[in-house]
């Protein structure tokens, strides 16, 4: 029986990546992925069909909003019986909370959604664009007894294979920009491809994948900070349309113990305000209450976000406010993870 041949489509949201530079008038300009293999004749070692598709109108990723991810979502969800595997082309600045919020709103997901770009454009003599791409899409193609070896929303650049929502951009102008302090690389990149599959998600039983666009927004971030003034924080803890908070506190989840700050969270806490307690540490763990500077937070019933990026526990916010879940329950779901985003 002959073997199927993977089907690929990228996706091109914008980005550094999907830009060449012109030579007679040094600006930038879009790539054209009609011509793609032409440019990068090594896709045709890849053993697979490429398709591709653009947004409307590319953006850059510093403009990336809810109604481009609700695009993002819609179009896997479109062509998801018609590939093997996605590849998504998208500017570095906003990449992991893309990566975050598609894991969410992907349920059920049983392909490779791959999520790539670049630091310089595609054309440029020292690009990392060509190797970020073409291995991208080696592992969206990558299949074992007929399935993707990889089944879940990653993030590939300067050769290494991350689960998205467990990523944060770590630098703005080194080749390795991206990094994932709390687990370990799914897949590296050198002489050989290597997949650490002790590492990639394991899916239990099989049901169809479902797309979730109702995101809801109403969220604010609180970073603590040494010499926060009471009128703000009170007034966004107070603001009628704040629907859930992320709280940035210090360490492994500490946090002031000035009487109006506790005041003020307890208020915005008895009312029923769901408060994620994330660390500002790039790397490490929340432990509530082994700490004194957190046993008041513990009382007050804060959401425990343990080693959760702040872009995922944004995005994972969005997503159950607009999945209706029950104030009742909203920690509890919360606090268990629903697309490995958190141990």
């Amino acid at each position: 029986m002959k073997k199927k041949t993977p089907q690929i489509l990228l996706i091109y949201t914008g980005g550094t990546i999907g830009m060449e530079r012109d030579y007679v008038s040094g600006h930038l300009k879009a790539f054209d992925f009609e011509k793609l293999v032409e440019k990068i004749p090594e896709l045709y070692h890849l053993g697979c069909t490429i398709h591709s598709v653009s947004f409307q109108k590319p953006i850059d990723s510093s403009d990336m909003n809810l109604s481009h991810w609700r695009v993002l979502a819609g179009l896997i969800g479109t062509h998801y019986g018609e590939y093997d595997g996605f590849v998504v082309l998208h500017g570095s600045d906003t990449m992991s909370y893309s990566a975050s919020a598609l894991s969410f709103m992907l349920e059920n997901l049983a392909k490779p959604v791959i999520f790539t770009g670049s630091q310089l454009p595609i054309g440029d003599l020292r690009t990392d664009a060509k190797e970020n791409l073409i291995t991208s899409i080696q592992i969206a193609a990558l299949q074992e007894g007929g399935r993707p070896v990889v089944q879940e929303v990653c993030l590939f650049f300067e050769s290494k294979l991350y689960r998205g929502n467990r990523t944060t951009k770590m630098s703005a102008e080194q080749f390795e920009a991206f990094g994932s302090p709390n687990y370990p690389v799914l897949a590296s990149s050198g002489v050989h491809l290597r997949i650490h599959e002790e590492y990639l998600w394991k899916h239990g039983k099989r049901t169809p994948m479902q797309v979730h666009t109702q995101l809801d927004n109403r969220i604010g971030l609180l970073r603590l900070f040494p010499g926060m003034h009471p009128d703000w924080v009170g007034n966004l803890l107070q603001s009628p349309n704040l629907k859930a908070l992320v709280l940035e506190t210090y360490g492994a989840g500490n946090a002031p113990t000035d009487p109006w700050f506790i005041s003020a969270l307890r208020e915005a806490a008895e009312r029923g305000l769901p408060i994620v307690n994330v660390t500002q540490c790039p790397g490490g763990s929340v432990l509530m209450g082994q700490y004194e500077t957190s046993a008041a937070l513990v009382e007050m019933g804060l959401i425990d976000g343990r080693d959760i990026t702040t872009e995922a526990a944004l995005t994972k916010l969005m997503y159950l406010l607009g999945s209706g879940v029950s104030p009742r329950s909203f920690k509890t779901i919360f606090e268990t993870s629903l697309r490995g985003e958190m141990s």
